[in-house]
């Protein structure tokens, strides 16, 4: 089984590194624009634009993947599975963004706020290179383009089975939210929380995000 991780919004390939080398299997990180590349004006940053993007680059000899998300990279992740049915296996989705219960920019504030104290301070001096390198410009722009993209329509018609995990004190991606998306995929979906860990556990809690990840995989093969 091959994996194909995309980073979370402004994050690089640095973010899924704990997690996937803990797995040990064959995978590869894409980097996308506002997703640990900077956006140049013309590009399309809606997520399923970004999707086109990403299966136009598969290699059709290398697959199927079990395609991962973090994040706003979520919608991202899904929208592929639907564009390319057959290359993908499964979705792995971390904290998938945007609840439509709190679609704007200040409830989007209040849920990061609500996490931002659960982080641990150790991922700072990534988060800064990160976002440094995507920039700030980029992120907006990209966060802008995925907050009405509704996640849980696009996971409607996957069926891949697909696998939800948040933090245990992820408030961006509540446990009701994690467990609806999982309700809406394909069969043997499911959701779980992780007994610690924010919003960023693909880089904070690789090893335990690793197990959980590992049990569902095994599943699938």
């Amino acid at each position: 089984m091959r994996l194909l991780a995309l980073p979370g919004l402004g994050l690089g390939r640095d973010a899924w590194a704990p997690t996937l080398r803990r797995l040990g299997l064959p995978s590869s990180v894409l980097p996308l624009p506002a997703y640990g590349l900077p956006a140049a004006p013309a590009d399309d940053l809606r997520p399923r634009a970004l999707a086109e993007r990403v299966v136009a680059g598969l290699d059709p000899t290398g697959g199927p993947f079990a395609v991962f998300g973090h994040s706003a990279s979520c919608q991202v992740a899904a929208h592929v599975a639907l564009l390319a049915p057959a290359a993908v296996s499964s979705l792995v989705l971390v904290g998938p963004t945007t609840d439509p219960r709190s679609p704007t920019w200040p409830g989007l504030a209040r849920r990061w706020l609500a996490t931002a104290s659960h982080e641990t301070p150790r991922q700072v001096p990534v988060l800064v290179r990160d976002y440094r390198r995507t920039t700030l410009r980029s992120m907006a722009r990209g966060m802008e383009a995925a907050r009405d993209d509704r996640i849980d329509a696009t996971l409607a018609d996957v069926r891949v089975p697909v696998l939800v995990v948040r933090g245990a004190h992820d408030r961006i991606c509540p446990p009701d939210w994690a467990a609806l998306l999982a309700g809406r995929s394909g069969p043997g979906s499911r959701a779980t929380s992780l007994g610690a860990g924010g919003h960023m556990v693909p880089l904070t809690h690789g090893p335990a995000l690793a197990e959980v990840v590992r049990a569902f995989l095994a599943g699938r093969a």
